[in-house]
């Protein structure tokens, strides 16, 4: 069970050290954030089940997740749309 805590630990640092390193494309940046999701996804459904707690707020988290993955891809494919690619470089905020 402890194993199980460490590596999902070492998920987070891992997926927050390339969120913090890899900012040039966007598809990395969402990848990276979805990989946090899934970590922290796992602390928590290990913290429920090792006290016994209900796992419906684990489904609620899955749900919330999802939606926020479909925001991000919807952003990805608007942004490939419009600029041609996802480098944020590309693309100004000042631009409509």
């Amino acid at each position: 069970m402890l194993m199980y805590v460490y590596m999902s630990i070492i998920m987070f640092i891992v997926g927050v050290l390339v969120f913090s390193s890899k900012r040039k494309h966007l598809l990395v940046t969402l990848l990276s954030l979805e990989f946090i999701v899934l970590s922290l996804y796992f602390i928590m459904f290990m913290y429920l089940n090792f006290y016994s707690y209900e796992t419906y707020f684990s489904m609620m988290f899955l749900v919330f997740s999802v939606c926020e993955g479909a925001l991000g891809l919807s952003i990805l494919v608007s942004m490939i749309r419009t600029h041609g690619n996802d480098y944020f470089q590309s693309f100004s905020i000042l631009q409509c």
